[in-house]
């Protein structure tokens, strides 16, 4: 799945803790309380940048909650300097999953709309 961000603004889809924060800053991973691994990975080609406008709000090891800042970034230089700035959100773990079922909302509030309906195989 992915997202075309309308602010420059990452927040956790879940509760869980973070796993992985490339140097860049242009990416994240989360494994959720449930153990499932997901990577939000902000724009295309957007590791060229080497960091350029983006800022963590978290570090490796962190508990977050569903809504809490990962990361802020500069969406109009992004838009100048990658390819794209769609949002890939990428399950890493897909074997772990017992169903998934997209929720169609054409607009998501950071936070608060869901855009993914998982279940974890027991």
């Amino acid at each position: 799945m992915a997202i075309e961000p309308a602010d420059g603004e990452v927040v956790s889809p879940v509760d869980g803790q973070i796993i992985q924060f490339f140097h860049t800053k242009h990416a994240i991973g989360i494994r959720s309380n449930a153990g499932l691994e997901i990577l939000i990975h902000i724009g295309l080609e957007t590791v060229a940048m080497n960091g350029e406008g983006f800022e963590g709000h978290v570090k490796e090891g962190d508990k977050v909650k569903t809504g809490d800042r990962l990361i802020t970034f500069n969406l109009p230089l992004i838009k100048e300097k990658a390819v794209s700035t769609i949002t890939p959100i990428i399950i890493t773990n897909g074997d772990i999953i017992e169903t998934i079922e997209k929720q169609y909302e054409t607009k998501a509030e950071k936070g608060s709309t869901g855009i993914m309906q998982i279940k974890v195989k027991a």
